[in-house]
């Protein structure tokens, strides 16, 4: 049998990309599942706008924590086995969710789903950094990106529709097993040996953890991550509820509305990852490729925050619209950028701790927003608290990050001697 497995060629860059796009297609439709059930599980299970918000600050808890042990795992014994574990852990998490009893058991089955996501895009930047030709680059984070960004619209439309005539118990049953499909296909995937364990250690040894974190890069595209995040958990988690309550739209109308936001949110991160690399083949800048996007969604996220909650109601869809093409436009960066940066020796690592900072909102922001709409009685606050955030992201990856390029480890070590 191994020497069979030895002779089967390794898993090309394309092919890889796509089930990891499937992955974390599956990863936010998961993740999501509770948003888009949240009027049916506050009303079936008596919960307050605060205990709701803390149960989607909890997957957060354990997801941020987890970030850089599964970046650390994936240097250490590869990025597909510890993907399939993670893909593995968070599939079980939704399926038993549908048969939780109350506020404490789906709050432990959060913090299960945390632990088992933590490990989707440490795993997915290493193997883009280490598999996919640099030329490439922005590409396969576009198609990544469509994945997880596609992930909420089916996970809203389909989920909210089935939701609306099953009940959400089943649903969360029967998306858990379908996740769980994904291992057959990943588990005939080949990454070369090196990759797996070899080049982690070597990798881990020529890029010490402590030069990563002296990158005022990693810190400027950290800021700037926790910002974009906060907007995108606090509309991914408390759209549906918002739109439900404060708006007066059905079930169905919601998952409708929701749908094409997201779905346009996704189309839009396919479209700049292609345009990304166009421009950069063609000779232009990678640093302006990756920044002006970026730059892009939160100045004219700070409008269309303020304006999904004061315009009509029609105008405030409009701005959800424009707020998740822009987003779609950031996408690719949020990965590319540090994978550029870190190169296969830091990717995984370098996303870890960005990661881990980047989605410390989902803590923040169910919560925190729970919080708001309990106190006031209306999501006014909320939107505006989100809309202001946009402005410290803008001066993190515009004005703290630098060129995005490869940092050149090698002279960072020099330094560093030199200097001891």
């Amino acid at each position: 049998m191994p020497e069979l497995k030895a002779l089967r060629a390794p898993t090309s860059p394309v092919r890889l990309v796509l089930l990891m796009a499937a992955s974390l297609c599956i990863n936010y439709i998961d993740r999501g599942n509770l948003g888009t059930a949240g009027p049916l599980v506050q009303s079936d299970l008596q919960l307050s706008p605060e205990q709701f918000g803390w149960l989607g600050s909890a997957f957060y808890f354990t997801y941020t924590l987890m970030q850089f042990p599964a970046g650390w795992l994936a240097d250490r014994f590869g990025a597909k086995i510890v993907l399939a574990i993670g893909a593995t852990l968070w599939s079980v998490a939704t399926l038993l969710t549908g048969f939780a009893a109350g506020f404490v058991s789906i709050l432990l089955l959060r913090f299960m789903l945390g632990i088992g996501e933590s490990a989707g895009f440490t795993t997915t930047s290493k193997l883009i950094a280490e598999r996919v030709p640099k030329e490439h680059v922005g590409l396969a984070n576009g198609v990544t990106g469509f994945g997880y960004l596609f992930g909420p619209a089916i996970g809203t439309l389909a989920g909210g529709l089935l939701m609306a005539r099953f009940g959400w118990r089943p649903v969360f049953m029967l998306f858990g097993a379908v996740s769980l499909l994904w291992l057959v296909p990943w588990a005939r995937v080949v990454v070369p040996e090196v990759t797996l364990k070899d080049r982690a250690h070597a990798d881990a040894d020529a890029v010490p953890t402590a030069d990563i974190l002296a990158q005022r890069s990693l810190w400027g595209a950290s800021i700037g991550h926790f910002c974009g995040n906060y907007n995108f958990y606090f509309i991914l988690y408390w759209l549906p509820s918002y739109l439900v309550s404060a708006r007066g739209f059905s079930m169905e109308k919601m998952a409708t509305v929701a749908f094409w936001a997201y779905a346009l949110n996704a189309g839009a991160a396919l479209f700049a990852g292609w345009a990304i690399d166009r421009w950069i083949r063609r000779g232009g800048s990678a640093t302006f490729a990756h920044k002006l996007p970026m730059a892009l969604a939160h100045l004219l996220g700070i409008g269309c925050m303020f304006g999904l909650v004061l315009l009509p109601v029609n105008a405030a869809i409009a701005c959800l619209y424009v707020y998740e093409v822009v987003l779609g436009f950031s996408s690719p960066g949020y990965f590319a950028i540090p994978q550029i940066l870190g190169g296969p020796a830091a990717a995984a690592r370098w996303v870890g701790i960005q990661n881990k900072i980047g989605n410390s909102p989902g803590i923040i922001a169910p919560a925190l927003t729970g919080w708001l709409v309990g106190m006031s009685g209306s999501f006014v606050s909320a939107f505006a608290v989100a809309g202001i955030v946009n402005l410290i992201g803008f001066f993190g990856w515009v004005l703290i990050l630098g060129r995005v390029e490869l940092v050149d480890w090698a002279g960072v070590r020099r330094r560093r001697s030199g200097a001891a």
